[in-house]
């Protein structure tokens, strides 16, 4: 192992560790202090890499470190998702935001060490790769957004792939991810959460290291930007979570990226394109795309079903139809127009949904310890 692998493994140890840690706080504040201190860590590594290495080879891992970054913003589009789905609090998200990160590290490892194997072996390689980034631009321009659909049907609890090897207790249990109940080892909804992030991280990894191949193949300056760009993710979550979503015109910029990326891929061979007009091309696009969402954000949706909320009070201490059939569900939501209290969506029989379908009735409400979020049904929005 050379002395720049040593020296970064080294930073990460230590960067992992402090982690875990001190960065535990959720609250926006020191979510954009910690942001600064690991986007300071990448920066600081690319500035030893080109005292070390020399100016090229620090301007291209700057060029595949903002490429990166820029893309992982995407993981908190999902993130958000999984969250709301399996109902994990903000006080448990960062513990299962951790592992995710660390469990990301070792696979996106097996995967750049394949990848660069196969472009070595098989320079043709390069147009296929080209086209999946392509068409993951297509994609994200039309909205279809594969990782999301995949994180909803897994984050129902009752059907999560995780389900077929051991059975789910729908309670959180502190920070465990497993607990054991009348002797049967069960896993808990932090751990379910923890599994959609691994496995939708591979499915972001399969349109995000094609891209930085279009950067450099040199595997060290690959993974190096990879991890750095990962490691501050959990705190990047935190930070953006609130406001993530009105960047309208970030996934355009996003797209962007992915077809600048193919287009490099594609034309290596006939034409070098110098690392630090990557860096310009990247750096502008994303500036761009977020300027452009501050100067024209979207027009704020409206909820025309505020009226029907009335004052009630739960019906049952539980979902009234599982309590009738015998079973036990707590992830409970509650109907603001007559008091009826149904099991979420994660659950087997989704009885929440079901009151809305018979009824009509427009909203309900989280009843679950310290939440108190309201859904409209009709109008597919969160009312606060």
């Amino acid at each position: 192992m050379t002395t720049e692998w040593v020296a970064f493994w080294g930073v990460v140890a230590i960067a992992l560790a402090v982690d875990l840690r001190f960065s535990k706080k959720s609250d926006p504040k020191s979510a954009a202090a910690w942001s600064a201190v690991w986007i300071g860590l990448g920066l600081g590594f690319g500035g030893w890499i080109a005292l070390r290495l020399g100016t090229e080879a620090g301007i291209t891992y700057l060029t595949a470190y903002v490429l990166e970054k820029s893309l992982s913003v995407d993981n908190l589009f999902v993130f958000i998702l999984i969250f709301s789905l399996t109902g994990i609090p903000a006080s448990l998200q960062h513990r299962a935001l951790f592992w995710g990160i660390v469990g990301a590290l070792a696979m996106r490892a097996a995967l750049i060490a394949v990848g660069v194997e196969i472009l070595e072996r098989f320079q043709w390689a390069v147009y296929p790769l080209a086209a999946l980034l392509a068409y993951a631009a297509y994609r994200m321009l039309r909205g279809e957004e594969r990782q999301e659909r995949f994180a909803e049907r897994q984050c129902a609890l009752c059907e999560s792939w995780l389900a077929r090897f051991i059975p789910i207790e729908p309670r959180l249990h502190g920070s465990r991810f497993v607990v054991r109940l009348n002797g049967r080892l069960m896993a808990t909804p932090l751990l379910v959460a923890l599994t959609v992030i691994e496995t939708t991280d591979l499915l972001f990894a399969v349109d995000s290291i094609p891209a930085v191949f279009a950067v450099t193949r040199d595997p060290f300056l690959v993974y190096t930007s990879n991890v750095f760009a990962m490691l501050g993710l959990r705190s990047l979550y935190f930070l953006l979570a609130g406001v993530i979503r009105k960047l309208r015109f970030l996934k355009v910029g996003l797209a962007m990226m992915l077809l600048m990326a193919a287009a490099k891929l594609a034309v290596g061979d006939l034409y070098h394109v110098p690392p630090l007009a990557s860096l310009a091309a990247i750096a502008t696009v994303l500036i761009a795309s977020i300027v452009a969402s501050l100067l024209f954000p979207a027009a704020a949706k409206a909820c025309g079903h505020r009226d029907q909320i009335a004052e009630v009070t739960p019906n049952s201490k539980g979902c009234e139809e599982c309590l009738r059939k015998g079973d036990r569900w707590v992830n409970l939501r509650m109907c603001l127009k007559c008091g009826n209290v149904g099991c979420c969506d994660s659950s087997k029989n989704k009885h929440a949904t079901a009151h809305f379908h018979a009824t009509a009735h427009p909203v309900m409400r989280s009843i679950e310890p310290g939440e108190s979020w309201k859904w409209c049904y009709v109008d597919r929005m969160k009312l606060d």
